[in-house]
């Protein structure tokens, strides 16, 4: 069996957490700008820390496992 957990969380975060999609965090004007469809360098540094932190919440500590049989 394969544990597709830790797939499926990833993938549903890095969409998620793409900035500009639905946030962008530091934004060019303010701290926050939502569904801007922008993105810059620090912002691309940030969501990767919040992507980091989060995959390694969901896959670790939590431990999400999605299990398909053949």
């Amino acid at each position: 069996m394969a544990d597709w957990g830790p797939v499926l969380v990833a993938t549903l975060l890095f969409v998620l957490l793409t900035p500009g999609l639905l946030f962008q965090i530091p934004a060019k004007n303010k701290v926050v700008e939502f569904g801007n469809m922008q993105t810059s360098g620090p912002s691309i540094f940030i969501h990767s820390i919040i992507y980091l932190g989060l995959i390694t919440i969901f896959c670790i500590a939590i431990g999400v496992h999605i299990y398909a049989s053949e």
